[in-house]
């Protein structure tokens, strides 16, 4: 019986050890996106737990920064394995403007498009106190405006939209945790409410919801053409996820792409296996993360319009080429946008 114990430890030991190997060669991803309590952050959380579990030979570690744009910079000084990037960011990487003005100098390598996710939908809350006072997004001239962290997406695309219309408001910085008392107190008088993939929205806003009685400030219609005029499109938005009556049926709301995205140190059959990993799991994860509707509703067509949104900005990962040519989905135009090891 001892003799069958011992050979039975032995066992386990060195079933533990070969598991302990295994797992020691797994390649970690240090994958960064935006700051805790943002939507980026909750979804590569869910996406990072998934894929822990499924794909094999690698590990994501999450890495929250202030910003989505941050992680873009991060991936190109090789900090960050994996980034968080949308293809607002990819446009003033690409034309070296805004926040990017003189990074290319310090950048190791350049992004490039490996997987899209969802789309984000930025526009403005109000405090209902002065819905008769603001009813433009001309209103908000002069105003009090917090459009974001400076480092986000969010606040790009909001103050984007600003630009084009002319409008010059005055930007406040404060703690996205604190937005909505501030809102309330009158110190802010309107801030960004986004939505992600047109069915969730980010914990900071569900919380502020708790604090400030908001309601949204949509354009107007001539504002809308304005906008559209200058390439900027709209949607329309059943504000279900707001959890609140925010005073419209319709919210009205600038979208853009986002993704997450790695590099050539992940080979093309990897990110391959990753993608189709998503894929088959984007209707279940859907009912804990609303963020993955879009891909759960078209995979295909996401990463289709996500890569026509930035096709001219940043490369196309080979294994999200190989993914689409195998759902019959590549457009040989972008042939010569496929990154290669240099």
């Amino acid at each position: 019986m001892l003799k069958k114990a011992i050979a039975s430890l032995a066992f386990v030991a060195l079933a533990a050890g070969a598991a302990s190997a295994a797992s020691a060669q797994d390649k970690d991803i240090r994958w960064g996106t935006s700051s805790v309590g943002s939507s980026g952050h909750k979804f590569l959380v869910s996406m990072g737990e998934l894929l822990n579990k499924e794909w094999k030979g690698y590990n994501v570690v999450v890495q929250p920064a202030p910003g989505a744009i941050l992680t873009i910079k991060g991936f190109a000084t090789e900090k960050f394995d994996g980034f968080y990037g949308a293809d607002i960011g990819f446009y003033e990487y690409a034309n070296d403007t805004n926040r990017f003005k003189g990074f290319k100098a310090n950048a190791k390598r350049a992004p490039i498009q490996s997987m899209w996710t969802f789309t984000v939908e930025v526009g403005f809350g109000i405090h209902k106190r002065n819905k008769d006072k603001i009813k433009t997004w001309h209103d908000l001239a002069g105003k009090k405006t917090f459009t974001g962290p400076r480092p986000w997406d969010t606040r790009a695309q909001t103050e984007r939209g600003l630009e084009a219309l002319g409008v010059k408001h005055d930007y406040v910085e404060v703690d996205i945790g604190t937005a909505g008392s501030l809102l309330e107190s009158g110190t802010l008088d309107a801030f960004v409410v986004y939505t992600n993939a047109e069915s969730a929205t980010a914990p900071w806003i569900t919380e502020a919801s708790l604090s400030t009685d908001w309601v949204a400030l949509n354009p107007s219609a001539a504002e809308i053409a304005t906008m559209k005029a200058k390439g900027i499109a709209t949607t329309a938005v059943t504000p279900t996820m707001f959890k609140k009556d925010i005073g419209v049926d319709k919210i009205v709301l600038l979208p853009f792409y986002y993704g997450f995205h790695v590099g050539l140190d992940v080979p093309a059959d990897d990110v391959y296996r990753m993608l189709t990993i998503i894929e088959k799991n984007a209707k279940d994860m859907v009912k804990t993360e609303p963020g993955f509707a879009q891909l759960a509703a078209d995979m295909v067509g996401m990463q289709r319009r996500g890569i026509q949104s930035s096709v001219s900005l940043v490369e196309i990962h080979p294994g999200l080429a190989k993914y689409m040519k195998e759902k019959g989905a590549w457009d040989s135009e972008w042939d010569s946008r496929v990154a290669k090891a240099k």
